[in-house]
């Protein structure tokens, strides 16, 4: 007798009928009702193919790392380190990596003690233990508007409330937190911790003001709030000064260097070196830290073994300028990052024209522009995706996706320039259409819609005003030519 579904048309698998899906929604978690998917894994399936220009994920470069010290690290792994990179290791991290780490953090001027330090499976991790660690159903986190999409998923799980603090080009309005901070101590509710990337923000692109950074911590400290210090970019700065980070920001306050007792700082080897060996770290207050570790043994017991000694061995090599060569590797990716976003913001000058506005920013992976109110980008995306072209709506930015409508995220750090270039030029193009379409069915070519109720420029940090909708025509688009790319050059990614 054939099962339902086994026949040679229906795939390996049937789709689950109406009454299966009610029959598991009986067996569902409540907390799996608030679960959303995150905005970036959702568009990794386009990057298979050679036509789509992928501007959405978080994507360094890895074609950068050399593939022979590749190869060399990893049979030098395997020649002496092969029982223990095939076996199980401290929950922690082994010893090694966390001095490895430390010296990452020394590296833009903030000293931890590396027995303070958890090492992670990707940074993404850290924000779900921290979650795990801190959140009830209920429990308030501030964040910032708007926010890192990665970590919309992972609050929502933890049917966290998130309330979310307007930004500047300076980064998070500080006034404005505290004022939110009022109301919620006056509701009798404290804020579990807040949510900051405050250098080159993911997606804002803009880097917290120092006066702020020093604001923020004497606000935590004032009102013994904890701070999620989200800091995957700092080290790739392209042009200004370094600022301290909150952390240590903190352990100065105090007279205590290299501890803080507020800030919960996290870090990643996916920016600074690469996503695929899923490494990254959390430095906390000791009670935290444990707590955290016992989260993670319930997780994985813990991270990768093969690609912790990888990087410790990796850590160990001199460059070809004679420093260690990790450091030298990050400063030429500054170099290669910083033409990428020239070229980006270039092409958003040609092809976006006066009716948008967006983030110059000094560092990380990440531009946020924002359009005139008529054009809700979710809706432009699946006009950009049949351009062959990909990029994270600003919906995505907020817990509620009611914010970010005319706003999204591009990341030019994982393309060369002339597919940046392209990239660019096929959202312009599908603008124009979008545009098009709208003064069609309004009948009012160029007149603004009030349909999304809020000016373009307050979807996302107001680096610049947007211009009102009418006031210049859109930049011509450039007929070019597309280019096809062959599929193994595609590189995928989260961030």
């Amino acid at each position: 007798m054939t099962r339902k579904g086994s026949g040679s048309g229906d795939g390996p698998r049937a789709r689950a009928t109406a009454h299966e899906l009610a029959r598991y929604e009986q067996l569902f978690a409540a907390r799996t009702r608030g679960m959303k998917s995150s905005a970036m894994r959702e568009m990794m399936a386009l990057t298979e193919r050679p036509d789509v220009i992928s501007l959405a994920g978080g994507l360094p470069d890895t074609s950068t790392f050399a593939p022979e010290l590749f190869a060399k690290l990893m049979a030098q792994v395997a020649a002496e380190s092969a029982a223990r990179a095939l076996q199980y290791g401290p929950t922690e991290g082994i010893t090694a990596t966390t001095h490895v780490i430390a010296e990452v953090m020394a590296a833009e001027g903030t000293h931890v003690d590396p027995t303070e330090v958890i090492v992670t499976t990707g940074g993404q991790q850290v924000i779900d233990l921290v979650c795990k660690t801190l959140i009830d159903p209920g429990d308030v986190i501030v964040a910032e508007a708007p926010t890192y999409p990665g970590a919309v998923p992972t609050f929502s799980a933890y049917q966290a409330d998130v309330v979310q603090i307007e930004m500047d080009s300076d980064g998070m309005l500080i006034d404005a937190l505290e004022r939110e901070l009022d109301r919620l101590h006056a509701e009798g509710r404290r804020p579990k911790f807040i949510y900051t990337v405050p250098n080159f923000q993911n997606p804002g692109g803009v880097t917290m003001a120092l006066p702020r950074r020093r604001r923020l911590v004497e606000v935590a400290r004032e009102r013994e709030l904890l701070i999620l210090e989200d800091n995957p970019y700092g080290l790739l700065r392209y042009e200004g000064e370094a600022l301290p980070t909150l952390y240590s920001l903190d352990a100065e306050s105090v007279g205590r260097r290299g501890a803080s007792d507020l800030v919960i700082y996290l870090g990643t080897f996916s920016k600074i070196l690469a996503p695929g060996l899923r490494l990254g770290w959390a430095v906390a207050p000791r009670p935290v830290l444990e707590k955290m570790n016992l989260g993670k043994q319930g997780a994985d017991l813990c991270s990768s073994s093969v690609t912790q000694l990888f990087v410790n061995a990796y850590f160990k090599e001199r460059g070809a300028r004679g420093g260690p060569a990790w450091l030298e590797y990050v400063e030429d990716l500054r170099v290669h990052y910083a033409r990428r976003r020239d070229a980006m913001v270039e092409a958003l000058a040609e092809h976006f024209g006066d009716r948008a506005s967006w983030t110059h920013p000094q560092g990380g992976l990440f531009v946020w522009a924002t359009l005139d109110g008529r054009i809700d980008t979710t809706d432009l995306l699946a006009l950009a995706k049949s351009e062959g072209v990909a990029f994270v709506p600003g919906r995505a930015a907020y817990v509620d996706g009611r914010r970010g409508a005319s706003s999204m995220r591009l990341n030019f750090a994982g393309n060369p320039e002339d597919e940046i270039r392209e990239g660019v030029r096929r959202i312009g193009r599908a603008i124009r259409a979008q545009t098009s379409l709208l003064g069609r069915l309004t009948g009012t070519p160029g007149a603004p819609s009030t349909s999304h109720g809020r000016p373009a420029a307050a979807a996302g940090p107001p680096v610049a005003d947007a211009p009102e909708a009418g006031d210049q025509p859109m930049a011509d688009v450039v007929e070019l030519p597309r280019r096809e790319r062959p599929s193994e050059t595609r590189r995928r990614g989260d961030g």
